[in-house]
């Protein structure tokens, strides 16, 4: 059977299965409403009114419906994949490496529907907010894997017949993923209420302070698992408010701890544990461990801690050069929820010359990265999806150097423009929304932005933004942010001429330093200089992604608002 053939049968058969679907509950036949009126709020309404059911029901009906059917594609598409692969003796390299990048994103997006989906049979009501959060967090990370599949088809030296056979299908599912999206923030997702930001916690209330655990870390293996093998690690005044582990390993190079390779740590952390039980916190002596580290997401509740900045290092040189897809030039990638790294230096070393070759790729929800160093030259920072927060962190890169589309906020963390081959210019973001109703977006708060010292001590005239939009809905914003005089003073630069000018959210608040001057900036339809600090705290830790719930158990020091 010819792929063509497969994906007409798995078609056919997926919508036959959903069509009748029964209602879960009885609620859903009040309020009932046609296909075209509740499509009014989506961004495709006649592709909306093309694939949902000519029967009248709610939004809650309706998005039910989209998010199961969404979930059959992504289904039908993983064993389109696997038929590919089955043959990838036929194909290139690269085009194996961009249908194994698809594969692992299906799966994902397999996982996220189904969690999506057990949610939204029980309840035909808005839902709390931090569950609304989590489920519209899934359903905006479902199009950035699909798009990320699109993009590294498209890259690939692959026959047509590959790019053609999967790369149009994902254009419909991208549709639909996108009423999905729409119905469930109609139907689900409660008018929010700014957060009460009354707690500001400060280094003295948590496990962390300055980047270091209250604990001798420099300690042998034997000694340090001793002490902390009773499930906590105790603050310095031995308060119950410590960060909760369940077991400890080291990684060292000489051999005297548990693993001489990170990989062989990751490998030998449980799957599946609940964040109840506690991290799994591997440490990692100093060193330069020249390793290509990739968690996938059963890895859960991994917390990893170097010796420090630019003495832990994980160092790798891939690069879409060499062959690789941007997703998998990563030296680290992670998409384990609820993973923490501290004290540590990710590198890519490929050079400006490379183009794009990513130090680090986050995909893991609830993430948290603390006192770590980011260091390559384009794409450095790969925020690929759902939720993550820096502190503290040094990131260092020229072109798109923090890119992505995760609900992302950075405090308090120093970004270092680097020198870029010559005719190249500097963009600090590449945000990348592709739909109005995705809660993501970049959120630099409280940051210092300054010219790295190659950048610093050239003569040449490099040109440095703040941003450019890579997706039409791109959003960044900076909070109380210092600017040294290196940026431009237009501050953004366009992408492709006038894409996503009008469609776009750049913002600036409060910032200081020479190159926040904002009399030059870009005059977009979608940039915006705030002066209400209602409208800059929508940004913020407790507001965007709802943080104060889920950073707090790391024990890194954060805060929940403004300044």
């Amino acid at each position: 059977m010819g792929p063509k053939l497969l994906f007409f049968l798995l078609t056919l058969h997926v919508s036959i299965a959903i069509f009748f679907i029964p209602s879960v509950n009885g609620a859903d036949l009040v309020n009932q409403t046609s296909p075209g009126t509740i499509c009014g709020s989506t961004p495709n309404p006649s592709y909306c009114r093309s694939v949902l059911p000519n029967l009248n029901g709610t939004v809650f009906t309706y998005g039910r419906y989209s998010i199961q059917r969404s979930l059959s594609q992504s289904r039908k598409f993983m064993a389109l994949v696997d038929q590919y692969l089955k043959r990838r003796s036929s194909l290139s390299t690269t085009a194996v490496r961009a249908l194994e990048d698809c594969r692992q994103l299906a799966g994902l997006n397999i996982d996220f529907l189904s969690t999506a989906m057990q949610t939204l049979t029980t309840t035909s009501s808005t839902l709390p907010t931090s569950q609304a959060d989590y489920v519209q967090t899934l359903l905006s990370a479902i199009l950035t894997n699909l798009q990320t599949c699109i993009e590294g088809l498209q890259t690939t030296s692959s026959a047509w017949s590959v790019r053609n056979g999967i790369s149009a299908p994902l254009s419909s599912d991208s549709k639909l993923y996108s009423v999905s999206l729409a119905l469930f923030t109609k139907g689900w997702v409660p008018k929010r209420k700014k957060a009460k930001m009354t707690w500001q916690p400060s280094g003295k209330q948590l496990g962390f302070s300055n980047g270091r655990l209250p604990l001798d870390m420099s300690s042998r293996a034997k000694t340090i698992y001793e002490t902390v093998s009773r499930r906590k690690l105790l603050q310095e005044d031995n308060s119950s408010n410590g960060v909760l582990v369940s077991d400890i390993v080291t990684v060292s190079q000489d051999g005297t701890g548990n693993f001489t390779t990170i990989n062989d740590a990751v490998n030998a952390a449980p799957n599946n544990t609940l964040p109840s039980n506690g991290y799994f916190l591997i440490f990692i002596t100093a060193g330069v461990y020249e390793e290509y580290v990739s968690i996938g997401s059963k890895k859960k509740n991994l917390m990893m801690i170097g010796a420090g900045i630019n003495q832990t290092i994980i160092t790798g040189n891939r690069s879409v050069v060499d062959g690789w897809t941007t997703f998998n030039s990563a030296t680290f990638a992670v998409t384990a929820p609820n993973f923490v790294a501290v004290n540590i230096t990710f590198r890519n070393t490929a050079g400006p010359q490379k183009h794009q070759a990513v130090a680090m790729r986050s995909g893991a929800d609830l993430s948290v990265f603390y006192s770590c160093s980011f260091e390559a030259y384009q794409d450095t920072l790969y925020t690929h999806s759902l939720r993550q927060f820096y502190r503290e962190c040094d990131v260092y890169g020229t072109v798109d150097f923090i890119f992505g589309n995760a609900a992302v906020v950075l405090q308090n963390c120093n970004l270092f423009p680097r020198l870029p081959m010559s005719g190249q210019f500097n963009a600090i973001t590449a945000q990348g929304r592709t739909d109005p109703n995705q809660n993501t977006g970049t959120s630099i708060i409280n940051c210092t932005i300054r010219a790295a010292d190659d950048l610093a001590t050239s003569s040449s005239s490099v040109q440095t933004y703040l941003g450019r939009p890579w997706k039409e809905y791109s959003r960044t914003v900076y909070l109380q942010s210092f600017m040294d005089s290196l940026i431009n003073p237009a501050g953004w630069r366009e992408w492709d001429k006038d894409f996503a000018l009008k469609t776009l959210y750049y913002a600036e608040y409060n910032n200081t330093g020479l190159g926040s001057n904002t009399s030059g900036r870009v005059k977009w339809d979608g940039y915006h200089i705030l002066t209400n600090a209602s409208d800059a705290s929508n940004f913020t830790v407790a507001n965007f992604f709802v943080g104060d719930l889920w950073i707090r158990p790391t024990g890194v020091p954060f805060f929940s608002g403004l300044l």
